[in-house]
């Protein structure tokens, strides 16, 4: 059996993290959380010599071992905690070449804790630019430890951490710093009610339970040693960083030099243009502006193939088995369903390779910088800006990365107003109406159907922004937190993170919402497929009786729409009819509505399958979901898609909760039932309404 040898991926935000452990993993990585708590937890696997394998865990960015966030908090609680099946054989601690000296604090930290620690000195490609010049053995003898010297960019570097973690054995555990030294006195009380327990460890136990509550995962039990009280304990932290400090400036006056010469000032220039009170805003319009067209023209020729091959692979289905239910459900249940899904996967992965684009390169950090600006006038912390922006992609992780945000009513603010921002679930449904009801032309070379993408997002962002600053009036919020964000250095995207970001949201995107779907397209099918009482059973002879003139496929048709009102979800369809007319919809929508409340996405997968199994069109041309919803008409002859109908749908899904998942986790992250459901009434309201004023002026 082949040995695991368990590795911490620790490190700074913005030290290239990331892509020391997509360079380690590949694609032999998944995302979880951590048990009890909801931050991201990603792993990995490295495979090295003699069979060995590397369990590679990428903890969050963290500065210091002094927990402000609970994210921060995961990487000292698995530190502390020798029985964690996760707790490191041996730390990677990742720093960025250009702040080695900031960087260094946190190894120092982790170093001291005699867990065997390797230095990454990344982004070495940028020295030479930089006029950086490192003495790598003396480093090392000064720190006690192995270097491995690495760009990720150029792909350097990355066999010498393999070769590291393979021998961490051999690896020094001497500490940097004597803990004693901070203050010789209560260091020595406490080595003496502890004897057998390393002293700094101690220290840190006893400071994290004054930072941040009870520890929940820790094997020392300090609550009868409080000699001290907090405000004391916080000035020695302070004294402890300052130590620190002073060990790492000694270090790097003997082994680093700069040549201030050399380095060039890029980025101060760029920073002025990007972050400008005026052009920042502009530059940004236009690049979102241009990733929108981007996703309309890329990705037609792809969809318009996905399409037409699923509408091909249902009629192939067909015409090829045994004619039979479960002939009918794999074609009109699970083909259409999946079609559903699949169609979009070329406009999310482009959306997904803009976003990581735009975060690889260093420029997220200054849209986030420049938010910040706006969010303060509408009682948002600056904070705030990360969840509303990452919201974009999904909206759970986004309601986690709240955390971060130390004042509840400010965070509690965050979490109900994140919801309202696009995500990549509702872009299905806003793609389809908009292919349906927004004609094609083009205005300043910008397509329509782009710049009505574009407005959706730009709806969403300021309903999220008008709620915050309506719930900050509601509940008071005194400011207390301050914003900072660190603007790392311009990048060239590397194509390999670009690549593996894209790859593996959209995978998730696929596998969560497949999943749902393919569970719901069967329940439809079923419920689609079979009804109660004489007018489902005996539909046959009802449409012939009342309409003998018609051709035989004329009469299929009408046979297999009459089974359909009279199914089970027929049934329901009809009932919550009267509720959703004034909005323009008829009751197949309406199905739509209620099954997109597992995931929003859903709605096109659920209209896909019941367009399939309402319609015995063999057309192969008429059997494409976009043609499908195009030729559905209402009893009058009516088209259901028109602008005002499709404009209020539009609205709807931008202003609607639908979202199960997103409703659990904001259950969870406020502990109370309360929050949820004044965000799904509320939201559900403002939905409805506004989907209403629309269509009742635009008919």
């Amino acid at each position: 059996m082949s040995k695991q040898i368990n590795v911490a991926l620790i490190g700074n935000p913005n030290t290239g993290k990331t892509s020391v452990f997509n360079a380690l993993t590949g694609l032999n990585q998944k995302v979880g959380n951590y048990p009890g708590i909801t931050v991201d937890k990603k792993e990995g696997v490295c495979k090295l010599p003699r069979g060995v394998k590397a369990h590679i865990l990428d903890l969050p960015g963290t500065y210091s071992l002094n927990a402000s966030s609970l994210d921060e908090n995961v990487v000292i609680e698995l530190l502390l905690n020798k029985n964690d099946k996760d707790y490191p054989d041996v730390a990677v601690i990742v720093t960025d070449v250009e702040h080695l000296k900031r960087n260094l604090l946190l190894f120092t930290q982790i170093k001291d804790l005699k867990i065997p620690s390797i230095l990454v000195i990344n982004m070495a490609d940028r020295m030479d630019r930089k006029g950086i010049s490192l003495n790598i053995p003396l480093l090392e003898k000064q720190l006690h430890t192995k270097i491995a010297l690495v760009s990720t960019r150029k792909n350097e570097g990355i066999q010498d951490i393999k070769d590291l973690i393979q021998d961490y054995k051999s690896l020094s555990t001497t500490p940097c710093l004597d803990p004693t030294t901070i203050e010789p006195d209560y260091f020595k009380r406490l080595d003496k009610a502890f004897p057998n327990q390393d002293v700094y460890k101690l220290w840190l136990v006893i400071t994290q339970d004054v930072n941040f509550g009870k520890v929940s995962r820790q094997e020392l039990d300090i609550s009868a040693f409080k000699t001290k009280s907090a405000s004391e304990l916080k000035r020695l932290q302070q004294k402890e960083t300052i130590k620190r400090y002073q060990f790492i400036n000694n270090v790097l006056k003997e082994s680093l030099t700069i040549d201030s010469s050399k380095a060039k000032d890029l980025r101060s220039k760029l920073d002025r243009i990007l972050t400008h009170k005026v052009w920042g805003y502009v530059i940004f319009f236009f690049i979102l502006l241009a990733i929108f067209q981007a996703i309309y023209d890329w990705a037609t020729i792809p969809m318009d193939f996905i399409d037409a091959t699923f509408a091909s692979l249902a009629d192939w289905t067909k015409n090829t088995l045994p004619k039979g239910a479960f002939t009918n459900l794999l074609a009109e249940g699970i083909i259409a369903g999946i079609g559903g899904v699949v169609i979009f996967i070329p406009q999310i992965a482009f959306l997904f390779l803009f976003i990581s684009i735009l975060e690889e390169s260093g420029y997220m950090s200054r849209v986030v910088f420049l938010m910040d600006r706006i969010m303060r006038r509408f009682g948002l912390s600056g904070k705030s800006v990360v969840p509303l922006i990452s919201g974009t992609a999904c909206a759970i992780p986004a309601v986690m990365a709240t955390r971060n945000i130390e004042n509840w009513k400010e965070r509690l603010i965050t979490i109900l107003v994140t919801p309202f921002t696009t995500c990549s679930a509702r872009l299905p449904v806003y793609l389809i109406i908009i292919a349906l009801v927004i004609p094609e032309g083009r205005f300043l070379g910008l397509s329509y159907q782009a710049l009505t993408l574009m407005l959706l997002y730009i709806l969403g962002f300021g309903m999220a922004v008008f709620s915050a600053y309506i719930l900050d009036k509601v509940m008071k919020t005194k400011r207390k937190s301050f914003f900072v964000v660190e603007m790392p250095s311009y990048k060239i995207p590397l194509l390999k993170n670009v690549g593996i970001t894209v790859f593996e949201k959209t995978k998730t995107f696929v596998l969560e919402a497949g999943k749902i779907i393919l569970a719901i397209s069967i329940v439809l099918w079923v419920l689609a497929s079979y009804g109660p009482g004489e007018q489902f059973n005996n539909a046959e002879s009802i449409v012939k009786t009342e309409n003998p003139t018609l051709s035989d496929l004329e009469l299929e048709d009408k046979i297999a729409s009459h089974k359909l009102e009279h199914s089970y979800i027929g049934i329901v369809g009809k009932t919550i009819e009267p509720a959703i007319k004034p909005l323009g919809y008829d009751w197949k929508i309406g199905i739509g509505l209620v099954t997109s409340f597992a995931a929003r996405e859903v709605f096109v997968g659920t209209l896909a399958t019941i367009y399939s199994v309402g319609s015995a069109n063999d057309n192969e041309d008429e059997d494409t979901i976009k043609s499908k919803m195009a030729a559905e008409v209402h009893s009058n002859g009516a088209k259901v898609f028109t602008l005002a109908s499709g404009i209020s749908l539009l609205l709807f899904y931008a202003f609607a909760m639908q979202c199960m998942s997103t409703l659990a986790i904001v259950k969870r992250e406020t502990k109370s039932w309360k929050w949820p459901m004044i965000q799904l009434v509320g939201m559900s309201i403002i939905a409805y309404i506004a989907a209403l004023i629309a269509f009742q002026f635009l008919k």
